[in-house]
């Protein structure tokens, strides 16, 4: 049957389905392997010698730790945050679940540059809690503080989205048969949750990290583009570019390409891993 599913009834014309693949793949081509490619071949088009220095030049090194730091701060509160989130929804009722399964999704329906603009305007030096924070020596903006609060914001509701179908899926009956024999709420979780959501918990952590190093629009609003300090990688490639340094910008964009193919990777990987 499958094989009557798949193939072609006699007379049936081929030319659409072959136009239609011609079509996808000239596409996928023109827009995903085409840009990459030039990426790459301007980022060593001076050489290697040119692209080692243009990463290793001082604003660009603390561009990528910065980003990194900030990365290592937001993915592992957000994968805390996302399985505490799923786990109240999925398995508990109480009066506001519908609104906090709403809270989770507002990071995907606001813009990251709003956000950074409402980050601004609550902890700048003239936002509302600007002047105490300021009596109190706490600068929030224009520093590490702001740049992962932003970051965190735009990338919450990744791990929370991808565990969330599996806990419901999963119910209560396991865990309610593990209080039973004596379990303790961590036995619980390590032991029946969490291998059942381990990829899908993975899966979330990727695809927050992938969005936490390639963030611009909040982080421009709340770092203040200072070179050197509060410049993130996606922010060092704009400050490279208007410095008309094209190699340099084209050499650090291919730390973010890289990042990225990676996490492109290990997202199918953990796909795969889902379906099975």
């Amino acid at each position: 049957m499958s094989h009557a599913a798949t193939s072609f009834a006699p007379g049936q014309s081929r030319t659409g389905p072959r136009i239609l693949i011609g079509l996808a793949v000239l596409l996928t081509g023109l827009l995903v392997v085409a840009p990459l490619i030039y990426i790459f071949a301007r980022a060593f088009s001076a050489g290697w010698g040119a692209y080692v220095r243009n990463i290793m030049a001082p604003d660009t090194l603390h561009a990528i730790w910065l980003t990194s730091i900030t990365a290592l701060i937001v993915v592992p509160v957000n994968i805390l945050f996302g399985i505490a989130a799923a786990w109240a929804v999925a398995k508990h009722r109480f009066p506001g679940r519908g609104l906090l399964v709403t809270i989770i999704e507002i990071p995907f329906s606001i813009s990251p540059i709003i956000a950074g603009i409402c980050y601004l305007l609550l902890y700048g030096r003239q936002g509302l809690l600007g002047p105490w924070l300021q009596a109190h020596d706490v600068q929030m903006m224009f520093a590490l503080p702001g740049i992962v609060m932003v970051t965190m914001f735009v990338t919450a509701p990744f791990v929370a989205r991808e565990v969330l179908p599996l806990m419901q899926a999963q119910g209560t009956e396991q865990e309610q048969a593990a209080v039973t024999l004596g379990a303790s709420g961590w036995q619980i979780f390590t032991r029946v949750t969490l291998p059942g959501i381990k990829w899908a918990l993975l899966y979330g952590a990727v695809l927050c990290t992938a969005r936490a190093v390639g963030e611009f629009g909040g982080v421009s609003v709340v770092s203040g583009n200072i070179r050197g300090q509060t410049n993130t990688l996606p922010l060092q490639v704009e400050l490279l570019f208007n410095d008309l340094n094209a190699v340099g910008a084209f050499a650090a964009a291919s730390i973010l390409t890289l990042i990225a193919l990676v996490a492109l990777v290990l997202k199918a990987v953990l796909e795969g891993r889902k379906a099975v």
